[in-house]
């Protein structure tokens, strides 16, 4: 049984409910969302051969202050960065530090900013210098797999529908979805109801209803989907050391469809593109 409850009327803690959010939480969304993906462009120059992941991590954190918002992952659960930076293998989770990133290297930096209480959260990938063909198709697999599952929300379906649209796609195209790690909804909480899985069928899941907010953030691996976290407790690495990459955004589902709040404004978030201009 799947309830769902009025936002404004619900404890501030994940109960299962599924929160539903009125103009008032959609604007401060939209809010905390831009802020993030402004962080994510201005990384852009910054993402290079010899530029550590401690380095993108402080300027995350400095831009953040600079604006009036917190990283939502600084002590969370006792996770010590502003972001994460999960490179080549690593599928989610890695933590930043002094080792400099290496030309064809990519890398998913992972940003969450608390603004008024809302949560921010978006992720994109990142080439290091010019990349083999192999990995500069996974970004465009990857990122094409989000936008499909994007364009599977609208009220009336079913989160399975989101899963189908990325499964379908990224098998299509050889390449595997993990099954560890999901979406999930967020708000004035970080992780909040309902997750959202990247694999499944349509007539599965909660159905989508106008007023929800949630993260889709699909992973998608070259190799096989099976995941290892390492000794730290975080980094989550492809067990068979294959090419991952991820991308996400937080969308809210609108009368008609879905919001995308964390495009970048620069068009900087769609692989191996240029720029939208305007």
């Amino acid at each position: 049984m799947v309830n769902y409850i009025e936002a404004f009327s619900a404890p501030m803690k994940n109960t299962g409910a599924i929160r539903l959010y009125g103009p008032e939480g959609f604007e401060g969304m939209r809010k905390a969302c831009q802020l993030t993906a402004r962080c994510l462009d201005a990384l852009v120059p910054m993402v290079k051969p010899g530029v550590t992941t401690n380095a993108i991590d402080k300027f995350v954190f400095e831009f953040g202050m600079d604006h009036g918002a917190l990283p939502a992952t600084l002590n969370y659960r006792g996770y010590t960065k502003s972001s994460c930076t999960s490179i080549n293998h690593v599928i989610c989770h890695g933590i930043p530090d002094d080792k400099p990133l290496r030309e064809g290297d990519i890398v998913n930096i992972d940003v969450t900013f608390v603004v008024d209480g809302w949560h921010g959260d978006s992720s994109r990938m990142y080439p290091v210098g010019e990349i083999k063909r192999a990995a500069e198709r996974l970004l465009e697999v990857t990122h094409e797999c989000l936008m499909r599952g994007i364009a599977a929300v609208r009220p009336g379906a079913r989160t399975g529908a989101i899963g189908e649209a990325i499964q379908t796609f990224a098998e299509a195209e050889r390449c595997s979805v993990v099954r560890d790690f999901c979406g999930h909804g967020v708000g004035k909480l970080f992780h909040d109801a309902p997750n959202i899985l990247h694999y499944g069928r349509a007539e599965e899941g909660p159905e989508l209803r106008e007023g929800m907010i949630f993260t889709i953030e699909p992973m998608i691996n070259l190799g096989r989907p099976h995941v290892k976290v390492l000794s730290d407790g975080w980094t989550a690495v492809s067990r068979d050391r294959s090419l991952s990459a991820q991308y996400e955004h937080a969308v809210g589902v609108t009368a008609t469809g879905c919001e995308i709040f964390t495009l970048s404004p620069a068009g900087l978030d769609r692989p191996g593109l240029p720029p939208l201009k305007g």
